[in-house]
């Protein structure tokens, strides 16, 4: 659906409908599969596959890596590569 489009009161009305009937198979199918009725695909980010779905609402936040740093060198070298890929660009216009 386009951002801008304008429904009408009826058809939000409709749309909410829909949804809720969604939302009740969804539910009505997670207990037939043994799911709760909250339980989601997937796992969080961060959380090891190993993990059972009862850890993994106990499991705490993934640290944060640490920021790698790069080497002047290697800064060095990737400007100049960059420079020859402008260069090349430039040569080609012209």
């Amino acid at each position: 659906m386009a951002k801008n489009t304008v429904l009408s009161l009826e058809q939000l009305k409709r749309a909410v409908e829909i949804h809720e009937q969604i939302e009740k198979l969804q539910a009505e199918l997670a207990s037939l599969l043994g799911q709760s009725a909250g339980a989601k695909r997937g796992r969080k980010p961060g959380v090891k596959a190993s993990a059972s779905s009862g850890d993994a609402a106990k499991a705490t936040a993934p640290k944060k890596k640490a920021k790698r740093a790069m080497s002047p060198e290697a800064r060095e070298k990737i400007a100049q590569a960059q420079k020859k890929r402008w260069a090349k660009s430039k040569k080609a216009t012209d």
